[in-house]
């Protein structure tokens, strides 16, 4: 399994190999998706370099909560003590196959959903529904069950924060724990908001994350600056095909994210997320081959060793705005072996090579 390095601002391997999360978000693979084509995303997945990818265990809306076969992940609907084995059985064999392809499972147990008036995108009813003795239930389950699979990292929440499911989502976390004392946990919470402050409580985020759609730079700034450090990851922005984003805005917000001190990041595209029709066809849209250059530039320098160049001490002129969309994110090396700058518009820069 993954875990943190020695200074808590990188992840590493079983080999203490550092690993640049390079993420696909593919939240209703499990509930979406037939054997034969789960295989086919995956093995294009691989193929483009993805090691890591972002997985509803359970899924409310979207494509749940039935899978392709129609099998409900409870027998008893929406109840956790009463876990389909036939549901879970077919979650067992995405765990394998992504494990042979090397893919690292960012596993979501208890997706909450976004705030909406029905409430009905994620498990929040049933959260709370189910009461803390449950949850703590459901997490032995899950504990029990994925904490044998080596490719995993727990990723609890999804989309909002925890507030009045604070108490059960740490007793899922909990139960897990009974069983599995091996993983990262992170979580994925509101847009601009932290895993480390919305959960820091129950001291078991290891992993932390950025989720943003605002200044994408500026957030992660604030989380390479937080005290006591942690390694954290871009986990979302702006997806390719949703918010008329344009391909340099997904390149952007990729290369800012090692750049200002991220351990990786998760590229996102609609339709496949939530595989909708036409997801086979985005598997080869031009933002999956911008992060197979993105991959191929960071593997071929040591990018754990990079330090933001925040005080402008390397590159000292042509940065941008930092409040813009503009702006030129530059990390180097300690030695000064390696400095690393992305632009996302041309202009002049002033460096200061004597650094």
């Amino acid at each position: 399994p993954l875990r943190t390095s020695g200074n808590q601002r990188y992840i590493v391997d079983r080999n203490d190999t550092p690993f640049l999360v390079h993420g696909d978000t593919a939240w209703s693979l499990i509930s979406g998706l037939s054997s034969e084509q789960a295989e086919r995303y995956l093995e294009n997945r691989r193929g483009k370099g993805f090691n890591s990818m972002i997985v509803n265990l359970i899924e409310h809306k979207f494509k749940g909560p039935k899978n392709r076969y129609g099998e409900e992940p409870f027998t008893m609907s929406g109840d956790f003590s009463t876990p389909n084995e036939r549901y879970f059985r077919f979650a067992d064999r995405i765990m394998e196959r992504a494990s042979e392809l090397g893919i690292v499972v960012f596993l979501a147990p208890i997706y909450l959903g976004y705030r909406n008036p029905a409430d009905d995108d994620g498990w929040i009813k049933e959260v709370l529904l189910n009461g803390l003795e449950k949850c703590r239930q459901w997490g032995r389950y899950m504990g029990k069950r994925y904490g044998k699979f080596d490719n995993l990292v727990w990723l609890m929440g999804g989309d909002r924060n925890p507030d009045e499911a604070l108490d059960h989502v740490d007793a899922v976390v909990e139960g897990i724990k009974e069983f599995d004392s091996r993983h990262l946990f992170t979580a994925h919470v509101a847009p601009e908001s932290s895993p480390v402050i919305e959960y820091g409580r129950g001291n078991w985020v290891t992993l932390n994350a950025t989720y943003t759609y605002e200044v994408v730079h500026r957030k992660l700034i604030v989380d390479y600056n937080r005290q006591p450090v942690l390694p954290f990851i871009l986990i979302e922005s702006t997806y390719e095909g949703e918010h008329n984003c344009s391909p340099v805005q997904v390149r952007r917000q990729a290369y800012w994210s090692v750049l200002c001190g991220a351990c990786g990041h998760f590229f996102g595209n609609r339709p496949i997320w939530l595989f909708d029709p036409g997801w086979e066809e985005a598997m080869d849209w031009r933002g999956s081959h911008d992060m197979i250059r993105l991959k191929s530039l960071f593997l071929s320098r040591p990018w754990y060793k990079l330090i933001p160049d925040q005080e402008h001490r390397v590159l000292t002129g042509g940065m941008g705005e930092f409040r813009g969309l503009d702006f030129v994110a530059a990390a180097k090396t300690e030695d000064g072996g390696t400095l690393i700058a992305y632009l996302p518009a041309a202009r002049t820069l002033t460096v200061d090579v004597t650094k």
